[in-house]
């Protein structure tokens, strides 16, 4: 049997990357939105909508963007970026320290007070409100859980949304890139893509052991070159982007830098390794 190619991997980028690189990268929501003009990009890109960040340190999405406006910001990144590939919804993730709230090492999590049944039921439902805010754009349906039967809970409920995720031609699996048992996380994606076929689904920031179930997503996205950066020096990159000022202090913003740790990942994913530096720990949004 033809095993599932891996295809497309997105590497998390600052807004500024879109005009130096082709390469699929993966912006930020917020960072996009922040902007008042946004460069033309050189090649494919996809959204993330913030959505961990925003719930990791409100608790919930009143303080960001209404469906509708994030709809608008997406219609704008289209038309005036280009070569928008899929949007990310404004999901609600499902882990632990996201609903529970809480300290994890030095970060403080409000919580959000809710089951995960819940999370699901308010997952699906952005997406349907995006999907009525403009069903033109290429926003993609996500599915989200704690446990494998969770995720087949949210595949159901988008299909009694009238939602059938096996003609989408890209599903995200949200929540695993922070799940240690890294175990669980292969057991997620084995679950989802026996539901709906290998190589179709997007893992968000994927944080897993080995070759294996790697394959069985069509595409994925880190932004841990970036965390990884801030504690190399740049003392001696010499790349330079246009009209940067000066050294940088570490690798953290680097485009050489990411450049080179993608074509690392992409090496090793190739050699099947057991563990990918990709696939090692994401910091999550591509902040």
């Amino acid at each position: 049997m033809t095993r599932p190619e891996f295809r497309t991997f997105f590497l998390g980028a600052k807004p500024h990357f879109l005009a130096h690189t082709d390469v699929p990268l993966f912006v930020a929501n917020p960072h996009l939105a922040a902007r008042r003009t946004f460069p033309r990009a050189m090649g494919p890109f996809a959204v993330d909508s913030g959505g961990f960040t925003q719930l990791s340190r409100h608790g919930s999405w009143d303080t960001g963007p209404s469906p509708r406006t994030y709809a608008q910001q997406i219609r704008r990144y289209r038309d005036e970026i280009g070569n928008l590939v899929w949007a990310a919804p404004q999901d609600w993730m499902c882990e632990d320290a996201i609903i529970h709230g809480g300290s994890v090492g030095h970060q403080f999590y409000p919580g959000t007070g809710l089951s995960v049944q819940e999370h699901l039921r308010r997952t699906v439902g952005n997406y349907l409100d995006l999907r009525s805010a403009d069903p033109d754009l290429p926003i993609i349906p996500v599915v989200q859980g704690r446990r494998p039967a969770d995720y087949e809970h949210c595949i159901d409920l988008y299909n009694s949304a009238g939602i059938n995720l096996l003609k989408e031609p890209v599903v995200g699996i949200g929540s695993v890139c922070r799940i240690q048992a890294t175990e669980e996380a292969a057991e997620i994606v084995e679950t989802i893509a026996e539901i709906l076929g290998p190589g179709r689904c997007h893992g968000f920031g994927f944080k897993i052991t080995g070759r294996k179930v790697a394959c069985r997503l069509g595409s994925a996205d880190s932004h841990a070159w970036s965390a990884q950066g801030r504690r190399i020096s740049a003392r001696d990159c010499t790349f330079r982007l246009p009209r940067s000022r000066g050294p940088h202090k570490n690798e953290a913003n680097c485009l050489r830098y990411a450049l080179a740790w993608r074509q690392r990942a992409l090496t090793a994913i190739e050699a099947g390794v057991r563990t990918p530096p990709f696939l090692s720990y994401d910091t999550g949004d591509a902040a």
